[in-house]
């Protein structure tokens, strides 16, 4: 067993003791899994996310939203707070069926790839369809620097930032993106807005459920329509066709405005990576490649 630790803190064990009291018995085996925000562990029938009480807000949103979320969407929310022993929030989860198909749907066939993506369009218009509360509709409005976009004249802002860091070519094309990309934006239904194939479970070719509401807020369904098309890899066309085909978006209008939201991501995490060089070094040349082959390939 590999044990976790940060500060000292054993966060297996505290994982364990978290779902102990959230299950009633003992949960069994516990596996560590990847994660860029959280400590995540997983168990036959339970799934526990930590972060340290100091750290980043983002999982008290997704505590915040998920009881008033629509029915059969996420995997429901048994237990939350702030466990005293390890100063540490969490949140225990029942583990749904299936697992992640992946970022870039690896090793999954075409007809597959198309019949998954029907069924997470269908779950995110019952998401996009749903009219929240005022708990949380007011989660939902909080600010959040989601780097995601927000018009034309945010989306040129954003590439002037990060201009003199760029190739000079690069930077030239990024701004006629930005030119003819859409002048404004919606924000008027609730979006996931991190929906990418990481983020869905999926058994015997069945969506069961998508994960992570940390970065929900009100905006426009492109939000989603985007990451559930560019994170399909080498299906990337045939599931722009089938969210065409089930929202009735023409697939040009798709492609342009796939195109303002990957360049706007992207550009992002440019400013990130640039405003702290040496923790984000990896993430600044991975995205300043992602911006070249973006130029090479455009939607």
């Amino acid at each position: 067993m590999i044990v976790i630790t940060v500060g000292g803190m054993d966060f297996e064990r505290t994982a364990r003791s978290i779902a102990r009291t959230a299950l009633g018995h003992d949960p069994g085996d516990l596996t560590a899994i990847g994660s860029l925000s959280h400590q995540v562990f997983v168990g036959a029938d339970v799934v526990v996310k930590i972060i340290g009480a100091a750290g980043h807000t983002r999982l008290d949103r997704e505590i915040a939203l998920a009881p008033h979320l629509p029915d059969g969407l996420t995997a429901p929310l048994l237990d939350s707070g702030v466990h005293p022993a390890g100063d540490v929030r969490y949140a225990v989860y029942t583990r749904a069926p299936g697992v992640a198909p992946g970022m870039d749907l690896p090793g999954i066939d075409a007809a597959t790839a198309c019949r998954l993506a029907a069924q997470a369009v269908r779950r995110l218009q019952s998401l996009h369809g749903w009219t929240p509360a005022d708990p949380a509709a007011q989660v939902l409005r909080e600010p959040l620097d989601h780097g995601g976009f927000a018009g034309r004249a945010a989306l040129a802002a954003e590439i002037d930032a990060i201009a003199a860091a760029l190739p000079a070519p690069v930077a030239d094309g990024l701004r006629a993106i930005a030119e003819t990309a859409p002048p404004q934006v919606t924000t008027t239904v609730p979006v996931h807005a991190d929906c990418h194939w990481d983020n869905w479970l999926a058994a015997d070719g069945t969506v069961t459920a998508l994960l992570d509401f940390e970065w929900a807020r009100f905006g426009d369904p492109l939000d989603d329509w985007f990451f559930l098309i560019s994170g399909s890899g080498p299906h990337r066309a045939a599931v722009l066709d089938v969210v065409a085909a089930e929202t009735g978006i023409a697939a040009d209008v798709l492609r342009a405005e796939c195109e303002a939201r990957h360049v706007a991501h992207l550009a992002a995490d440019i400013r990130l990576a640039l405003a702290d060089p040496p923790g984000h070094r990896a993430l600044l040349t991975e995205r300043l490649t992602n911006l070249t082959d973006l130029l090479d390939d455009p939607w």
